[in-house]
């Protein structure tokens, strides 16, 4: 029997809140080294081996891949081995990869490396935080995923240029090592401290399983028949793989225009405005149409990569970088808003983890694609075009209207 008296979600002593404040630390951590991180690799390994792109970027979509098809059994992994357990073990595998990727010195091993780092990015990303959360969160479940993923945003903000900056003091191995030093000793404490059982709230909000509950499989096979999830899924795999695309290509395209501190500040900015995006929304996201938002959200993506491929300035590829990022956060947040929105509370970590894998199934393969055109075609404007193309597409699928809950 739950005590009465005991803190609710509204109150601040509510320890999900706390757990709240650890999932951010995660996130900041999970996306500087598994996502954002990926761009700077790129870079630098390309840089310091003289790999081509295309090699390299087709590597981080067996990363993204490989993660896809691991965090759709996130929430499986929570119920049977619990939150605390999978984080750590995220962080582990993370920590490992990132030590290992500025020792190789072949392609292969480049693989072999990310085969880790999936493992991490699947233990410390998007489903598995969803997912923890969601045993503590149910009328504030939308605020409180919104909030934890602003550390997905920070991940930018401070990891690209502090990871540029360790390796032009440390060198490509002595800054992976140091940024994995850090992820264990700050973040492991944390996580065994704060993260604990979940209180009754999971039990009485149905996201714990029960004799007369559906199975995972029998959720997800109702997903992939519903109209609703397909139109959201489907759209947002389409504007994500042109995302994923472009950002891990980012600083790539943009060091021979501007130099390299200044593409390290355009992505900085544009993560910081996913911040900004992400926390403006987050006060009204509740009484608006969040397909409408989210179609918006796509075509001012198109139109800041369509101002990208049109201009050398600085000060315009600056800006178009901080209008494209004003959508970033939003677009990690929204299908997640969405299911809880459409779907009952019971289905949401099945069904936000599925939507995740699928999404990341298809963002896995934009790297490559994006490298193999600018490898065959000789520059970014194909590719980029490209994507224009597919964020229209998902602006239109996505108004699809949605079988009512």
């Amino acid at each position: 029997m739950v005590n009465p008296s005991a803190p609710d979600e509204t109150s601040f002593r509510y320890h999900g809140w706390r757990i709240v404040t650890v999932c951010f630390i995660v996130a900041t951590f999970g996306w500087g080294l598994g996502f954002y991180g990926q761009s700077v690799y790129l870079a630098e390994l390309a840089r310091t081996h003289g790999w081509p792109s295309s090699q390299i970027a087709i590597a981080t979509t067996f990363f993204y891949l490989t993660g896809a098809l691991l965090v759709a059994f996130v929430g499986d992994v929570i119920r049977l081995i619990g939150a605390r357990a999978c984080l750590l073990g995220g962080i582990a595998a993370m920590a490992i990869g990132t030590v290992l990727l500025g020792r190789i010195d072949a392609p292969w091993q480049l693989y072999a490396v990310d085969a880790i780092l999936a493992v991490g990015w699947a233990g410390t990303s998007l489903g598995a935080i969803t997912n923890t959360l969601g045993l503590w969160f149910d009328r504030r479940r939308g605020m409180a995923i919104s909030l934890a993923l602003n550390g997905a945003s920070f991940g930018g903000i401070a990891g690209v240029p502090l990871l540029v900056a360790l390796i032009g003091a440390l060198g490509f191995t002595g800054a992976t090592s140091a940024a994995a030093i850090a992820a264990v000793v700050l973040l492991m404490p944390l996580v065994a401290i704060v993260i604990t059982p979940p209180p009754h709230l999971a039990i009485a909000s149905g996201t714990a399983t029960s004799p007369r509950a559906l199975s995972s499989g029998a959720i997800r096979g109702s997903a992939l028949r519903n109209l609703g999830f397909l139109t959201a899924t489907v759209a947002f795999s389409l504007v994500l793989f042109a995302q994923v695309g472009f950002i891990v290509h980012l600083i790539a395209y943009l060091d021979p225009l501007i130099g390299r501190e200044r593409a390290a500040l355009a992505m900085s900015l544009l993560t910081a405005m996913a911040v900004v995006g992400r926390v403006s929304l987050s006060v009204v996201i509740d009484r608006l149409d969040q397909r409408l938002v989210s179609a918006l959200s796509f075509a001012s993506q198109a139109a800041a990569l369509g101002v990208l491929i049109s201009t050398r300035d600085a000060t315009l590829l600056l800006a178009a970088c901080a209008l494209f990022g004003f959508s970033v956060g939003n677009l990690i947040t929204l299908p997640a808003l969405i299911i809880q929105r459409e779907f009952p509370t019971s289905s949401f970590g099945v069904l936000v983890a599925l939507n995740t894998a699928i999404n990341q199934v298809a963002y896995a393969f934009g790297p490559g694609v994006v490298g193999l055109l600018r490898d065959a075609s000789g520059s970014y404007t194909a590719p980029f075009a490209g994507c224009i193309a597919l964020q229209l597409a998902a602006a239109a699928l996505i108004m699809v209207r949605r079988e009512r809950r």
